[in-house]
């Protein structure tokens, strides 16, 4: 009985974690998941709102949420190319 309550509680951590995993992704990563260049990317975060929010994990981490992506490109949507001119 004891081993079964370990086992369900070491479980339930693994699929937290695996959720975590899943919920950010690497500049690199996050760059392919919204089409543009790492490097441009990159640009986006010396620029404070010209880019999707970010976490600095560590002095050469950064990692995004999947969620803050979706939602940054969702604010970009356009129904004409009229609608780009002076949008940033």
């Amino acid at each position: 009985m004891k081993n079964d309550l370990l086992s369900k509680s070491a479980n339930e951590i693994g699929r937290g974690r695996q959720r975590n995993i899943d919920r950010y992704l690497r500049a690199r990563d996050a760059a392919a998941y919204i089409g543009l260049a790492v490097s441009t990317l990159a640009k986006m975060r010396m620029n404070p709102g010209a880019g999707p929010s970010f976490t600095k994990a560590g002095p050469r981490v950064v990692l995004y949420e999947r969620a803050d992506l979706d939602a940054w490109l969702s604010s970009r949507k356009r129904n004409s190319t009229s609608e780009c001119r002076g949008a940033k």
